[in-house]
């Protein structure tokens, strides 16, 4: 099975880009992240051409996480926050009818954080913990579990082409490292360091001439359950996208798992 993720810097605008990759790269499932619509200005009709199922959740001006999947979802998930109405659209999980055994899949969109020292960097610290809340709930499940997305986390300074020039940046900061890790201690494997312990790829490159030169960040992860990481088969960043004209700043990583 192949599931890819994606965080588009805008649904609408990367419609076409999307079309695209799902025509080529044909993946089972795409996570998408950074949706920036509301739900009644998602591009419904063009996604559904595309052949997949899709489910979302929206934000007026930013945010937004959505699943396309080829096959059936049911027990969808789309908040972490249980008593609050304000909650920023930023994750959403569902289960996957597929090979009469299915999976669990999580979109998430986490938050930046910058400045640091400010109530954002806050912000992202508290919903890293509300994030590992629900990771715990699903363990308990047992299930092939598999959550991607953009974590806005470097996980180590050699998941950045500049370390040094990050230190004072929320996605190098020691709290926001230490969150990730105890994600990690739960029991779920970064995929791509499971397969890539020695190199690293990046996933984000700044707009201007970062692309071109290079200098790019990992932050885009699959994390897998136990059962996942047992029938881990592949991954892999696709950089084509992000070398195409008016693209995300984002290219998608695609996962492979054994059926």
């Amino acid at each position: 099975m192949i599931i890819a993720s994606w965080n588009v810097n805008s649904i609408r605008a990367r419609i076409t880009h999307i079309q695209d990759f799902l025509k080529k790269k044909s993946p089972d499932v795409l996570l998408i992240q950074e949706l920036k619509a509301q739900d009644v200005d998602m591009p419904v009709n063009e996604l559904d051409n595309t052949g997949y199922n899709i489910i979302f959740k929206g934000q007026k001006g930013y945010n937004g996480v959505a699943i396309m999947s080829k096959f059936p979802m049911e027990d969808i998930t789309k908040t972490l926050y249980s008593n609050d109405s304000s909650e920023q659209a930023r994750y959403i999980d569902c289960w996957i009818n597929y090979n009469k055994k299915g999976l669990r899949v999580a979109s998430i969109y986490l938050p930046n954080g910058n400045p640091i020292n400010t109530e954002k960097f806050t912000y992202k610290i508290e919903w890293m913990k509300k994030l590992k809340n629900r990771l715990i709930t699903l363990l308990g499940y047992e299930e092939i579990t598999i959550i991607g997305g953009d974590f806005n986390v470097c996980p180590e300074n050699r998941d950045a082409a500049d370390p040094a020039r990050m230190k004072n940046d929320a996605l190098f900061q020691p709290e926001s490292r230490m969150k990730y890790r105890e994600i990690l201690n739960l029991g779920y494997t970064d995929a791509w360091r499971a397969l890539n312990p020695d190199a690293t790829e990046w996933t984000y490159w700044d707009y201007g001439r970062a692309f071109e030169q290079n200098r790019g960040l990992r932050i885009d992860h699959f994390l897998l359950s136990p059962l996942a990481a047992d029938n881990l088969k592949g991954i892999k960043v696709d950089r084509y996208p992000r070398s195409t004209e008016k693209p995300s700043d984002h290219t998608p990583i695609i996962l492979e798992i054994t059926d």
